[in-house]
């Protein structure tokens, strides 16, 4: 499986590219390069555990299905029409799977992983969750018990994860009645959302088909915001990985109450024990809350480039070879590459020429707003003084500001945004908004 993984990877860099391409012609900021490489990091990683735990990965399932499947009826499933039984089940199974990880806290702790970024495009989709089949195992093996081959159900697998590549992207609006039986890119904008409205939403990942059986579905209708409600501030993936499950061991180590210590991997994210939330206060959520951007210079970030590519060739090389090396080759070379991509999100952290030019926009070592935010805060080109924003405006005016958008000073900010011209329309415009996405998770 890891040799089918590698084979794709010309076509998602060609795909990353496409997209690339149209952020910069429309004028959106969807790519930066040190939430790029986090992410793709990430999704290196993944690769590596799974490479490290087979058993996890297919074994219990290959286990299961060799003493309860086996009177199915092979050839079937390798017909079209068993494929698309085996697909149906499979999203199924995905759905509860994806609905408890975002329920259940503990689920949440590894799944935290891909909603960490603060931008939505393709390499998001790329940032894989490491310690998810450590949990999400036994959700599958319905498939098992139904007669589903472990070859049918790794290509199953791999279908359904390419499919869902495409649905993380602002750059593609809404698509009609799609959005009522599919996962599009607006029903998984709104899955990534931390929009009050947007949360624990969208979880189909072929369908929402089953969102809409268990209420669980929420169209795309105000501007989105994506990341987490606590953002780990970090690109170290290490630390990513860890933050939540920290968080949950320290409230249960500090809680008084000994069902409280269950209760907080049990409850849903966000819940804290009494004692411990009075103890260990956390600030409010913030929606308008700045991007983590630290600022960086050229030097720093072709290091970064530089190590992230090594690390990626060798995590080829690996992956390629990994079928036929023993256990403990594999944990040593999966402890050598952490290490360098941990390496990659130091650099993405750090200045090394403080003098130089620095690497983002603004004053150096502020933090960017994200895109949603920035659409209702960043300054805009306003006459005159120019230096108020469209929040402000809002704020200032109330329901005055109808007439000021039909004055054309609402449509001018809202066109800044989505990078279309103020004289092409408000609804042009609206629709721009509504067809990118935002920032997403708890």
């Amino acid at each position: 499986m890891e040799q089918a993984v590698i084979w794709t990877i010309p076509f998602l860099a060609l795909a990353v590219f496409l997209e690339m391409t149209v952020s910069r012609v429309r004028g959106r900021k969807t790519y930066r390069i040190n939430d790029t490489l986090a992410s793709l990091s990430q999704g290196l990683i993944s690769q590596l555990v799974a490479a490290c735990t087979p058993l996890l990965q297919i074994g219990i399932y290959t286990l299961v299905f060799k003493a309860l499947g086996h009177r199915a009826h092979p050839p079937f499933w390798r017909t079209w029409q068993g494929i698309a039984v085996a697909v149906i089940m499979f999203d199924f199974c995905e759905y509860w799977l994806h609905r408890a990880g975002h329920e259940i806290a503990v689920f949440w702790a590894a799944h935290v992983v891909h909603h960490q970024s603060e931008e939505l495009n393709l390499c998001t989709a790329l940032r894989q969750e490491s310690f998810n089949p450590v949990l999400g195992w036994p959700f599958y093996l319905p498939l098992a018990i139904a007669g589903v081959p472990p070859v049918t159900f790794g290509f199953v697998l791999l279908g359904v994860q390419y499919y869902q590549i495409w649905a993380h992207t602002e750059q593609i609006g809404r698509l009609g009645w799609l959005d009522g039986i599919l996962t599009t890119p607006s029903n998984h904008r709104v899955h990534h959302a931390v929009n009050d409205r947007y949360l624990d939403r969208n979880y189909g990942g072929v369908f929402v088909l089953w969102d809409r059986m268990f209420g669980t579905y929420m169209p795309e209708t105000e501007p989105c915001v994506f990341g987490t409600r606590s953002p780990v501030r970090s690109f170290n993936p290490l630390r990513a990985m860890v933050q939540v499950y920290a968080h949950l061991w320290r409230d249960a180590r500090h809680t008084r109450r000994w069902g409280d210590k269950w209760r907080v991997f049990l409850k849903p994210p966000g819940w804290r024990p009494d004692d411990v939330a009075q103890r260990f206060p956390q600030p409010p959520f913030d929606l308008y809350r700045e991007t983590y951007d630290p600022p960086s210079n050229s030097t720093t970030r072709a290091l970064a480039v530089v190590l992230f590519l090594a690390s990626a060739a060798g995590c080829g090389v690996f992956l390629w070879h990994a079928d036929d090396m023993g256990m403990a080759p594999r944990i040593l070379w999966t402890a050598l590459l952490v290490a360098c991509l941990c390496g990659v999100g130091w650099l993405l952290e750090k200045d090394v020429n403080p003098g130089g030019p620095r690497g983002v926009s603004g004053a150096p070592g502020r933090r960017q707003p994200s895109t949603a935010a920035a659409w209702m805060r960043s300054p805009r080109r306003i006459p005159p003084g120019g230096t108020k924003t469209y929040g402000e405006i809002a704020e200032g005016l109330g329901n005055k500001t109808r007439p000021l958008r039909r004055a054309g000073i609402g449509r001018q900010l809202l066109c800044t945004h989505c990078a279309v011209p103020p004289g092409a329309g408000r609804q042009r415009a609206v629709g721009r908004v509504f067809g990118a996405g935002g920032q997403r998770s708890r």
